[in-house]
C-alpha cells in the first residue's frame, strides 16, 4: 500500500515532465516555423522592391510618347509651356466672359 502512492507520485511527475517536453518541442518548431516564413516574406518583398526600382530606373531616363522618346529636361519644358498655354488661355476666355 505504501508503494502504490510513490508509485503514482513518480508517475505522475513523469508524465508532466513528458508533457512539458512535447510542449517545449511544439512550441520551438512552432517558433521555428514562423521565423522562416518571416525570412522568406522579407525576401520576397525586398525581390519586389529592388524589381519596382529597376523598372523605375529605367523608366526615369527617359519617357516614351507618340512623337518618340523625350528627355526628363524636355518634358519639364513641355509641361512649362503647356501651363503657359493654358494660363494664356484662361485670361482670354476670361476677357471673352467679361464683354
Amino acid at each position: 500500500m505504501s508503494k502504490s502512492p510513490l508509485d503514482a507520485f513518480f508517475i505522475g511527475r513523469a508524465t508532466a515532465e513528458a508533457v512539458i517536453d512535447r510542449i517545449e518541442e511544439t512550441v520551438t518548431d512552432a517558433l521555428s516555423a514562423l521565423g522562416k516564413f518571416d525570412a522568406e516574406q522579407r525576401e520576397h518583398i525586398r525581390t519586389l522592391v529592388e524589381t519596382i526600382l529597376e523598372k523605375a530606373e529605367q523608366q526615369k531616363g527617359t519617357v516614351t510618347t507618340d512623337d518618340g522618346d523625350i528627355e526628363p529636361d524636355e518634358l519639364q519644358e513641355t509641361i512649362d509651356n503647356l501651363r503657359a498655354e493654358i494660363a494664356h488661355l484662361k485670361s482670354e476666355l476670361q476677357q471673352y466672359r467679361d464683354q
